[in-house]
């Protein structure tokens, strides 16, 4: 089994990818950058509309002079006219100092304005005219100014659909609508996927100093899910493997379960990682249990007593002799049982000492804390040391 090892690489500055979809829009990109045509970049949520937005700055010849990003959906409405166009002392209640807006603050530069379709249909009106005629007042203010900014749109929804609703004026539309570019979801560039590992985890490695390390068949199956999330969504897997892996190399069994394929059979030399995995998260999912079940390896006897339990490894319950009760068993709570059993047998090889059974059951010490409280474990309840 082969590792990937997604070490540093230079800096990309434009979206990441050589699939057509992804070609196309860094051939428009190249295209648009040189003009000052407004640009309306459509996608779904996290497939890198933003990273459109800066491409396209960042080769234009407005690059040194300020990039300022606006999420028009996260301002309200009553609060973003001042966002964008400034306010002047007195305006309104709490307007204590005169404040330039973002139109003044991005003179010469570029505005992304992400989320438009979330703008209300009066701020519509006031951008139409700025578009218009490249003028603006700031609130309570009767100045007209001119501004030199380029204005670069985005938005996950389906503006011609608001249109149809009446939520989006028609002729902002078109406005905006100078040149369309469209951003792929990742399900529909899997082949990208390798590249995008690449560059962000070479990010990951950069804000966090941790590397992200994953075999060619945990690539694979990364490649065959939807990615609803898209980029955004693969960026935090990412980050979270780098955590939870200390830079050792991350196979398929030990992926989040959402990303496993539906159709990928668990090895049985993998089986004990996997068991060891997840019980390190404080939990035995469903699909390891199945797993080992369908391996034929023996699960562990039922306890006879309170804290007669068999530790569940793969490798203590191959030792031991299936037993299935002729009337079936409630296998939950089995589990529940043999794992408080577990628990007071390491706090009582520990002598009470918290840290010190955490590390004996590979637990971290926060969640053996929270398992004590759900089973309601307290000194009383452990046997004396020894026994």
């Amino acid at each position: 089994m082969t590792s990937l090892d997604f070490a540093v690489q230079p800096t990309v500055m434009m979206p990441t990818g050589q699939s057509p979809a992804i070609r196309r829009v860094n051939r428009l990109i190249q295209q648009v950058a040189g003009f000052n045509s407004n640009v309306l970049i459509l996608g779904e949520s996290g497939t890198g509309k933003e990273v459109v937005a800066r491409a396209i700055h960042d080769c234009s010849n407005r690059r040194d002079r300020p990039f300022i990003p606006i999420n028009c959906g996260a301002i309200p409405g009553e609060l973003l006219e001042s966002e964008l166009f400034g306010h002047e002392k007195g305006a309104f209640t709490g307007a204590l100092n005169a404040r330039r807006g973002r139109f003044e603050l991005g003179e010469g530069g570029t505005i992304f304005l992400d989320e438009i379709g979330d703008m209300n249909p009066s701020m519509q009106v006031k951008l139409l005219r700025v578009l218009q005629e490249r003028v603006f007042e700031r609130v309570g203010s009767c100045a007209t100014q001119a501004c030199d900014v380029r204005v670069i749109a985005a938005t996950h929804r389906d503006l011609e659909d608001c249109i149809a609703k009446g939520t989006f004026r028609e002729d902002l539309y078109y406005r905006l609508n100078v040149v369309p570019i469209e951003m792929p979801a990742v399900r529909d560039r899997r082949g990208d996927l390798p590249l995008l590992i690449s560059t962000l985890a070479r990010r990951v490695q950069e804000v966090h100093g941790l590397p992200v390390r994953l075999t060619s068949e945990a690539v694979s199956a990364l490649e065959k899910y939807r990615w609803p999330g898209n980029v955004r969504e693969l960026s935090n897997l990412l980050e979270r493997i780098a955590i939870e892996s200390a830079g050792d190399p991350v196979c398929i069994a030990q992926l989040p379960a959402r990303y496993r394929p539906t159709d990928w059979i668990q090895p049985p030399e993998q089986l004990e990682l996997a068991a060891e995995t997840e019980w390190a998260d404080g939990f035995i999912t469903d699909d390891v249990v199945d797993a080992i079940l369908e391996s034929g390896v023996a699960e562990p006897a039922a306890p006879e007593g309170p804290f007669e339990a068999v530790v569940p490894n793969v490798a203590l319950l191959q030792a031991g002799a299936a037993h299935l009760p002729a009337g079936g068993m409630d296998l939950k709570q089995y589990l529940d049982d043999l794992e408080r059993s577990l628990i007071c047998k390491a706090l009582a090889a520990a002598s009470g000492t918290v840290a010190h059974a955490a590390r004996l059951l590979g637990l971290r010490r926060t969640t053996l804390v929270e398992k004590l409280r759900k089973y309601g474990v307290a000194a009383s309840d452990l046997p004396a040391t020894g026994s």
